[in-house]
């Protein structure tokens, strides 16, 4: 059995009221698990911006908290200081603040460019109203020019105030300690919960690492090849792998674990039970 620590989900907003529904009922299963809070993603340049506030408004006082994303390029100050008066008269008090996407065809930054802005925008509006969760990739942000650079932006968004921050998901455990002794180098001690991806579906992994930076072990890659179409051993294979990180992330330290359930019960909640986390 693991060494008991927090845990964190996260949901997407559904296009769809049918899937709304579906939501519901994974949320009301997922929190049998006792996370510490669901977090709920922001699209680019707030593009699910109803969407996700129907789910914060379905979630919301309902047992366990919620923390919405809130993304700022191309945004404008008063609408996001609009997003956090909205969320504080609703007794929300976790915001994950994240620079996001820029929308298709938009051109300008907007007023806060960086995530590092958006950090220090929600200070100087909330004060210490919200905690902050951050966004973290022990593999370098795929934009990012260098890992030393990286390293600086990232300590520059604690500096601002944040309060803790969430990795994006990955499977080398060691990129995750390297990141966490690097930053600690710098003076930052802000926890850094490790970013978990159930493995279920081996196309659908390669296009969410292909899309935001993340690697895939070249081992991982080979074996979910042999595996073809067989989606029960994928599926088996894929536990086996996380439940071994996870084991390794919290013998190694790891503060909690947050995870990508892609709006579903399971896995999560399978791996949660085995490693005594529920």
């Amino acid at each position: 059995m693991s060494k008991q620590i927090p845990i964190s989900f996260e949901f997407f907003p559904t296009k769809t009221d049918a899937g709304a529904e579906k939501l519901k009922v994974v949320h009301q299963e997922l929190q049998l698990l006792n996370p510490e809070f669901f977090s709920v993603t922001y699209g680019a340049g707030g593009s699910t911006r109803e969407r996700t506030l129907s789910t914060l408004n379905d979630f919301n006082g309902k047992g366990t908290p919620v923390a919405p994303h809130l993304s700022c390029i191309g945004d404008s100050k008063e609408r996001i200081a609009e997003l956090l008066d909205l969320y504080k008269s609703q007794g929300i008090d976790r915001i994950v603040a994240l620079r996001g996407d820029l929308p298709s065809g938009q051109v300008g930054l907007g007023e806060l460019p960086y995530a590092t802005d958006l950090v220090r925008f929600i200070r100087e509006h909330s004060s210490d109203h919200f905690k902050i969760e951050v966004a973290a990739y022990p593999e370098m942000h795929p934009q990012a020019d260098s890992f030393d650079l990286d390293i600086k932006r990232f300590c520059d968004k604690a500096n601002a105030g944040a309060n803790a921050a969430l990795t994006q998901f990955f499977f080398n455990p060691d990129a995750y300690f390297y990141f966490v002794e690097r930053i600690q180098k710098e003076g930052v001690n802000i926890p850094v919960a490790p970013g978990i991806m159930p493995i279920t579906n081996a196309s659908n992994l390669i296009r969410f690492a292909d899309g935001t930076g993340a690697e895939i072990p070249r081992w991982i890659r080979k074996q979910l090849a042999t595996y073809g179409d067989d989606t029960d051993s994928i599926k088996a294979f894929g536990h086996e792998v996380i439940v071994k990180l996870c084991e390794r992330l919290i013998a190694g330290g790891a503060p909690s674990l947050h995870f990508y359930t892609m709006n579903t019960t399971d896995p999560t909640r399978q791996l949660v039970k085995d490693l005594g986390l529920a």
